[in-house]
């Protein structure tokens, strides 16, 4: 069962849900709005106490590309 990120269209508000299956609907833990948005995640995984994200350190918070023109790491 996956966890996928998600930001509420209109409050705003950014969640984590567990969804059991592709066509369990979705809504909003604060105003219980179903107009919600599935954000890119980064898969991580654990290892020992701390948690190591998939990507690499040098990439931008907005893509997992270790460089790029349009952002300020690249």
């Amino acid at each position: 069962m996956p966890l996928f990120e998600y930001v509420c269209d209109k409050c705003g508000k950014e969640f984590e849900e567990l969804v059991r299956s592709p066509d369990e609907k979705v809504c909003c833990p604060s105003c219980k709005s179903s107009k919600v948005e599935k954000k890119m995640s980064v898969f991580a995984h654990k290892s020992g106490e701390k948690f190591r994200s998939s990507s690499s350190s040098s990439s931008c918070s907005s893509c997992t590309a270790s460089s790029c023109s349009s952002c300020s790491k690249g």
